[in-house]
Order: structure tokens, then C-alpha cells, then sequence
């Protein structure tokens, strides 16, 4: 058990029989009234969001969560299947738990929060930007350039990313993973 003091950006807390995030928070100080701390929070088991505001002092119930480096192995009819980079030892997760589930590629490196009082995983999150190979996109005009015009683009894992009109089929662009915006173009 902590208490509102001990709050800190990215710490997960049980609340109302949850699991949240904390994105952002801060305190309101007012002259006659007792101070409070308010937080944004993201929901690590369910995709809400949510603003939260305590008295100073109350009591928060953090849960102790381990980030382990996994590898994105295939997908199939039990889930997506991952595994330790460390035991080598191999999971199935279903397709919520995964922030970005469209970018994700064979061998692809992903980051994976564990309930180490239930040593269940809870989320998986992909690196912020990743390099992806065009698969399939019309042809670009040499020199457009100028104006931020985008037009759709399949990339290898099938999800279609607005990328700029010189973009062409077969290069390489960094796709931010957290948006699913195109970033820039790659050279190989």
C-alpha cells in the first residue's frame, strides 16, 4: 500500500477492481481546502481512460509489474505466440492484449508488462517506431514534394499506413506505432 505522494508517471495501480496506467497527474493547491492529486489513467486490462482525483494523502494500491523482452514468433488459431528471450520459453496471448497488433512482424522484439504477484501477462507493447516494407501502393510522382498530400500504403504485416505521395512500392518507412502515422522513409 502507497499513498498519493508516492505516485509516479507510468506506475500501475489497482482501482475500483482494475488494473490502470498513469499517464500524467499533478496537485491542485487551494488556500482553504486540502490539497488533491489528480491523475490520467489508462486502462492496462480494459481500454479505458480515465481522470481520477484523491485527497492528499489517501491511500493508492500499486501492483508490481516486471517489463521482460519477448520475440514475436507467429500467429494462429490459439493467439499470438511470443517468446522469453531469456528461458526461451513460449506463450499465446490473445489479440487485446497487444497495443499495435497490426504492426506486428515475425521476430519482431516486444516489451511485455507481467503481474508478478500472478505472474500473468498483462500487456504487450511494441517498440514507439518501427521500420516496415511497402508492400503495396500506387505509383508516386518524382518531385511531389510540396504539398502534404498522403494516400493509403499496404505495408508486410497488411495494415495500411497514409504515407506521402514519392513513397513507392518495395521501400522501407518508419511507422509510428503508438499512431500507426507514417514517420519517414528508410534507406536500406
Amino acid at each position: 500500500m502507497a499513498t498519493t505522494s508516492d505516485i509516479s508517471r507510468g506506475m500501475i495501480i489497482k482501482l475500483d477492481g482494475s488494473l490502470y496506467s498513469i499517464v500524467e497527474f499533478g496537485e491542485n493547491k487551494t488556500a482553504r481546502a486540502a490539497a488533491k492529486v489528480w491523475a490520467k489513467l489508462k486502462g492496462v486490462d480494459n481500454k479505458r481512460s480515465i481522470e481520477k482525483t484523491w485527497n492528499s494523502g489517501d491511500n493508492i494500491y500499486p501492483v508490481r509489474v516486471e517489463r521482460k523482452d519477448y520475440q514475436f514468433l507467429y500467429k494462429d488459431d490459439s493467439g499470438y505466440n511470443f517468446m522469453d528471450t531469456e528461458t526461451f520459453e513460449q506463450i499465446a496471448l490473445s489479440e487485446d492484449l497487444i497495443d499495435a497488433p497490426q504492426f506486428l512482424k515475425d521476430g519482431q522484439e516486444v516489451s511485455m508488462l507481467i503481474n508478478t504477484e500472478t505472474e500473468l501477462p498483462m500487456s504487450v507493447e511494441l517498440p514507439d517506431k518501427i521500420v516496415l516494407k511497402v508492400t503495396y501502393s500506387e505509383p508516386g510522382m518524382k518531385g511531389d514534394t510540396a504539398t502534404r498530400t498522403l494516400k493509403p500504403a499496404t505495408v508486410e504485416t497488411g495494415a495500411t499506413v497514409n504515407v506521402p505521395l514519392f513513397v513507392n512500392e518495395g521501400e522501407l518507412i518508419r511507422v509510428n506505432t503508438k499512431s500507426g502515422e507514417y514517420v519517414e522513409r528508410v534507406k536500406e
